[in-house]
């Protein structure tokens, strides 16, 4: 069994990734709130989280993962004010909630399919689990962490074992990480305290709600990710993933609840990729205009030139989104499927089969490579090595394969047209010589860093550093 390196959260450290059952994983990833459109930043959590999901199946594991959709609860404060983004949602387009959540559920599903992010085997919408989010915060009342007051429940956190671990703050610090201003509610016993279940003294034109013991009502949004976990996946929980907004207070909230609870440690491993920004800052729905991967597509690019976009970085890095740079990838995505579509042409002239030494020897190579914190750069770099690697076209389609396998490039997908074979791109090789240099500058070894730019001026051609990335320009 192959061992997986990954930055956890709750750590702060880059540890290998130890699972409950051995060979089993659970994993967990925070689904959308479908009031919306998800724009290509939420996007790329999703790939990474794909990327995650599938190395794990490549390293030989049983993975079995969940993804909850929030069709009620999640407000548009993480202080638990403000109208619930379904009801605004609805309200926007004169639907009801669930034609809502129906529609941009659909949506989501499709621009994760354009960019092949596996749809988890077990997707939950919130509205499906509104028993089990009664049930979970009744063993709380039990176990005296939550309380009721002004028609509301409420988890009370200062009984919740180190409630900050997750982001290493302390009371004074819960504003850090929180995405919307913080107004008080006075009817908190602590400032960090949160909402389990909102009745009408809250919010009377809320269109879903349900019958509790606490009133006629609906649940809050933090509950429905502990609940659908626990129900799905078990009480040990290996990865939990989600977007690096969702560290405060959401996750800290999950962690709270379910570990009162079940009283024992819940997850193992927290994976937070980073955000994507464009030049004016973070990508957010609230600034209006939502750039969706369909919207890339309508423009004319590949939506996969998106996905290799969010390859050629590192999760933990912000990502910076210009047209610019994009339109790098998608030159570089045309060629490196050009190149493949070469080897599968030389491929068709061979005797022979593939050497299943080295597609192995190579496979390992990948785990180990991208297994070191998901290091999906080093694991392009390594694809370019096989490409003008001295061995069988065959042999290279079979490791291509299992290199594709968790890059989910459709790498293959190119023909040569009118049976020319290319000779390869004047570029190509000084393209993965710009991503060398990049994890060399990255690693602070700036030796290698110069070389490589030496070699590329030999080759007749510059090297451009630029807020979207490192270019080439013909001397």
């Amino acid at each position: 069994m192959y061992q997986i390196k990954l930055y956890n959260t709750a750590t702060r450290s880059v540890e290998p990734v130890v699972t409950h059952e051995p060979g089993k994983l659970t994993m967990y990833t925070c689904g959308p709130t479908v009031y919306h459109y998800a724009h290509i930043g939420n996007i790329r959590t999703y790939i990474m989280e794909d990327v995650l999901e599938k190395l794990f199946r490549l390293a030989g594991y049983e993975v079995k993962r969940g993804m909850n959709i929030t069709d009620v609860g999640h407000l548009t404060s993480d202080a638990d004010t403000g109208a619930d983004k379904m009801l605004e949602g609805a309200k926007r387009e004169g639907k009801t909630a669930m034609e809502i959540a129906e529609f941009y559920t659909n949506a989501f599903f499709a621009d994760c399919e354009k960019v092949n992010v596996a749809k988890p085997e077990t997707v939950v919408p919130a509205t499906s689990c509104i028993k089990e989010f009664i049930d979970l915060i009744s063993v709380l009342f039990d176990k005296g962490y939550a309380y009721m007051a002004g028609g509301n429940v409420y988890f009370d956190t200062s009984k919740a074992n180190d409630y900050y671990r997750l982001t290493g703050h302390s009371a004074d610090d819960l504003m850090v990480g929180v995405r919307d201003d913080v107004t008080e509610d006075t009817n908190k016993r602590n400032k960090s305290d949160f909402v389990l279940w909102f009745t009408t003294s809250k919010f009377g034109e809320q269109e879903l709600r349900w019958d509790s013991p606490w009133g006629y009502g609906y649940p809050g949004w933090h509950i429905e990710c502990s609940a659908i976990s626990l129900k799905y996946l078990g009480e040990y929980l290996d990865i939990h993933a989600g977007g690096v907004d969702n560290i405060f207070p959401h996750h800290t909230n999950e962690i709270a609840q379910s570990e009162a609870a079940i009283g024992h440690e819940w997850c193992g491993h927290w994976f937070h990729p980073r955000h994507l920004n464009d030049k004016s800052g973070k990508m957010s729905k609230s600034k209006g205009g939502i750039l969706t991967v369909s919207a890339l597509e309508e423009k004319g690019y590949d939506p996969l030139a998106y996905r290799l976009f969010c390859l050629q970085s590192h999760y933990m890095k912000q990502l910076v989104f210009s047209y610019e740079s994009l339109d790098n990838a998608a030159s570089a995505y045309e060629k490196l499927i050009s190149r493949v579509a070469s080897v599968k042409a030389a491929a068709k002239d061979e005797k022979g089969e593939a050497d299943m030494a080295k597609v192995e020897e190579y496979k390992q190579r990948f785990i180990e490579t991208v297994g070191d914190d998901l290091n999906t750069s080093m694991g392009l770099t390594l694809l370019y090595e096989v490409l003008k690697a001295d061995i069988s076209a065959m042999t290279k389609l079979a490791i291509i394969d299992v290199f594709d396998s968790v890059l989910s490039l459709d790498l293959q997908k190119g023909e040569i047209k009118n049976d020319e074979v290319s000779g390869g791109d004047e570029t190509a090789h000084l393209e993965e010589l710009l991503v060398k240099r990049a994890e060399a500058k990255k690693n602070k070894d700036w030796a290698t860093a110069d070389a490589i730019r030496d070699e590329v001026k030999a080759a007749g051609y510059l090297i451009v550093d630029t807020p979207e990335g490192a270019k080439l320009k013909k001397i």
